[in-house]
């Protein structure tokens, strides 16, 4: 083992790894507001429940690679793209890397978010409706904070996976640890080690964010904390 090589890598590595946190953050955040949006939009009528399932099928039916090359390579053969006014930020990589990893994540999430509010026991809600909560205010104070709740250890995987997921965006030249990677691959000819490193990195981050959600989901159980 060629331990000053090892260093040497993984310090370069290191370099990708804001990006690497940036992108899962910002899919993340994107992912659960549309996620939110996909819930609210399945109660509203059957026509907008057709859309949100449509909407859900697709993106958890195909791979997530697909879905980025898609988006960065297949938005810029349609010429009404091209010359609209978002055209700007469609071609950068950066831009559709998160926007493909947003819509991915806001599937999986919707599906984790229903579950959780399948999971909230009617003797709340009605406990809500007999203190005179309206729809607004229960949903804000009852069910949501606890379809979190019921919903925080799966979302909490769903987050880890996407942090992974973000490894597919060097694909489209985007230089997370990942990318970053595959250019010193490209300079030295020595993957075991590379990846090796990489591979210590992702565990790593993986590690901190379970211990987020850890303590995440004891903040939000009294009863749990309290031993």
């Amino acid at each position: 083992m060629d331990f000053p090589f090892l260093t040497e890598t993984f310090l370069r590595l290191l370099g990708g790894l804001p990006l690497t946190i940036q992108l899962a953050a910002g899919c993340v955040a994107g992912g659960g507001v549309l996620a939110l949006l996909l819930v609210l939009l399945r109660q509203t009528s059957r026509p907008g429940a057709w859309i949100a399932d449509f909407y859900i099928y697709v993106f958890r039916g195909t791979p997530l690679l697909v879905q980025i090359f898609l988006i960065y390579y297949g938005l810029g053969q349609f010429g009404f793209v091209r010359q609209s006014v978002l055209w700007p930020f469609l071609r950068e990589p950066y831009v559709c890397a998160l926007l493909s990893l947003a819509l991915c994540d806001a599937a999986y999430a919707a599906e984790i978010l229903r579950g959780g509010l399948r999971a909230v026991p009617n003797g709340a809600i009605e406990a809500a409706r007999v203190a005179g909560m309206g729809r607004a205010k229960m949903a804000w104070r009852i069910i949501l904070p606890l379809a979190i709740r019921q919903a925080l250890p799966a979302y909490g995987n769903e987050i880890i996976s996407m942090t992974r997921a973000t490894a597919l965006t060097s694909t489209v030249t985007l230089m997370e640890v990942t990318g970053v990677a595959r250019a010193i691959i490209a300079e030295t000819f020595r993957p075991f080690e590379v990846f090796l490193c990489a591979a210590v990195i992702y565990l790593g981050l993986t590690f901190v964010i379970s211990r987020i959600i850890w303590g995440v989901e004891r903040w939000l159980n009294p009863v749990q904390a309290a031993r």
